[in-house]
């Protein structure tokens, strides 16, 4: 029964889910139907808000592409492959490589989501290369699933945000919180550890029962595991050759990034957040490349994989545009949205309906800052009229915005790219993921509240 449940989220998937650039154009024009008759907005006041924010993610969008490409640079880092090749050797199984991967990916993305969700579509990939007739979509699902935990995770970008001192955080929420909220109360406290193992546990098992049986196994073209055949340098001849394959001028660059590193994380105390995960990825990968010149082809073949990234973004940002816009009505959609959870609330149920309502702006605003912006100022107020802490609203929201990602394409865009698959490929193994993990999410919110 459980193999063809699997199969038949599968098969719908792969009938029904487009190319993930056809699914964001498609939200956009749900989003737009929805804004004009729900907030009385005309249809030149929704395009208007969408066009105001389609350049609003251009940061966003180039951190995404710097992580994936610098991490997949380190990657191919001659030192870094052959320690992957070791580690992905540890499974035997397919079940195992499966449990495996799923394991290592969940904890590196709690500790860091871009560093968890580089470090596991790569692991896959390598794993798929040591472990014979081990279904390969399942195993870059697997990769994938794992980020689920990332807001409730070191790196969450709301509890960190709550937990920043400054003026800042009394302006997001309309002056409900005025002091900061620590880390003790959200990431750290024992309810969301409690789940946040729970749904490792439940994915790590779940994952591993989906692996099908060996005739209906996927087993990846070995053709697309091979990775360009690294490049040799000749003599130099020139000093401009001599420049590119110095190893001196390698060692300068990378020291004086590495040492940056370790004074802003180490003697600073500055969090690790996914600006000095890029830099940590950067000089690393310079460092370990040895020459120059080898790091710069390889970057450069890298690069390739961002082009989805790039294409999709602007269109992601003119769908948040559209639900925080506002037109001459003064209505907004993600205010209704957020204040249709809050009118059928009681404090028992507020932190499941927060989460159900943070899930469902998920699918259209997939961004910790987005829903920061859209619910801050609202479930926050709510959640002090109703007696509820606000690390547990804060932390609702949180786990709301990660949990939907598994059947969102945007977050998958860089394992995607990697692993070299389209997002239909995973997202019907995913959809499991998604029940298992919702349950346990939900019961946990309930028994916090």
């Amino acid at each position: 029964m459980f193999q063809k449940i699997i199969n038949a989220c599968v098969r719908l998937v792969q009938r029904w889910l487009p190319e993930p650039f056809i699914f964001a154009v498609l939200l956009t024009l749900v989003a737009a139907c929805i804004a004009m008759p729900v907030c009385h907005q005309t249809p030149v006041e929704v395009i208007h808000n969408w066009g105001g924010g389609v350049w609003g993610l251009l940061a966003f969008a180039m951190q995404m592409s710097l992580v994936l490409v610098t991490g997949a640079t380190l990657a191919a880092a001659p030192v870094v492959k052959k320690g992957i090749s070791r580690l992905a050797r540890v499974p035997k199984t397919p079940a195992g490589a499966i449990a495996f991967v799923t394991g290592v990916s969940a904890v590196a993305c709690w500790l860091n989501w871009g560093f968890g969700l580089i470090v596991g579509a790569i692991l896959a990939r390598e794993v798929a290369r040591s472990v014979r007739n081990v279904d390969y979509r399942l195993l870059i699902a697997s990769a994938y699933s794992g980020f689920v935990v990332w807001h409730a995770g070191l790196s969450g970008s709301i509890p960190l945000t709550m937990a920043t001192p400054g003026d800042a955080l009394a302006k997001a929420t309309n002056g409900v919180l005025t002091s900061p909220v620590p880390v003790s109360e959200t990431i750290l406290d024992l309810h969301n550890i409690v789940i946040v193992i729970l749904v490792m546990v439940a994915i790590v098992v779940v994952n591993a029962l989906m692996h099908p049986k060996a005739d209906r196994v996927v087993a990846v073209d070995p053709e697309l595991l091979k990775d360009e055949a690294d490049e040799k340098f000749g003599k130099p001849a020139t000093p401009a050759e001599h420049l590119e394959q110095s190893r001196l001028l390698t060692w300068i660059v990378g020291l004086i990034g590495i040492t940056y590193f370790i004074l802003h994380v180490f003697v600073d105390g500055q969090p690790l957040d996914i600006n000095t995960v890029i830099l940590l990825f950067l000089f690393l990968g310079i460092l370990l490349h040895g020459k120059p010149i080898a790091y710069v082809h390889a970057f450069g073949r890298a690069a390739k994989s961002a082009a989805g990234i790039l294409l999709q973004f602007p269109f992601y940002a003119g769908i948040m545009g559209i639900i925080t816009g506002v037109g001459a009505s003064g209505l907004c959609l993600g205010t209704i949205l957020s204040d249709a959870c809050i009118s059928i609330s009681t404090p028992t149920t507020y932190p499941l309906l927060t989460f159900i309502c943070a899930a469902v702006l998920n699918m259209f605003v997939p961004s910790g800052g987005g829903h920061w912006a859209i619910q801050a100022p609202i479930m926050f107020a709510a959640g002090a009229d109703l007696g509820v802490a606000p690390g547990l609203t804060g932390i609702a929201i949180a786990w709301g915005d990660a949990w939907t990602n598994l059947i969102q394409p945007f977050w998958a865009l860089p394992a995607l790219a990697i692993a070299k698959l389209n997002a239909k490929d995973i997202m019907g193994f995913c959809i499991i993921d998604l029940v298992v993990s919702g349950l346990i999410i939900c019961a946990g919110l309930l028994v916090w509240a």
